[in-house]
């Protein structure tokens, strides 16, 4: 699974019968832009879960849907940066620099 974030919709007026009417969505997997089949009515902005492979195939609603990505979840709260690492130019909370050595 992945988490990625919805761009904007994707108009697609020329489409193979299997697609039926389902949404397709522009989406952000880290710096890549993919295109994902939207079986839950996400909007732009929204985190969302992905599913790739041939489950999103059967995620999409069946084996025979020609999706490679699939949006199955929106998550309600996501911090993409919540749990990095400080980077080495961090502040303290004194508003001093933090020094990576002795001196």
């Amino acid at each position: 699974m992945l988490i990625c974030k919805v761009v904007k919709p994707l108009v697609s007026t020329n489409r193979i019968p299997d697609f039926e009417h389902k949404h397709l969505q522009v989406v952000l997997d880290g710096s890549t832009q993919k295109v994902a089949v939207d079986a839950v009515g996400c909007i732009p902005g929204d985190w969302v879960i992905c599913v790739g492979s041939s489950a999103a195939r059967e995620a999409a609603g069946s084996k025979s849907y020609p999706s490679d990505l699939t949006i199955v979840g929106i998550i309600d709260h996501w911090d993409p940066d919540a749990g990095k690492a400080p980077s080495a130019d961090a502040i303290s909370s004194s508003g001093a620099p933090i020094s990576g050595g002795a001196s």
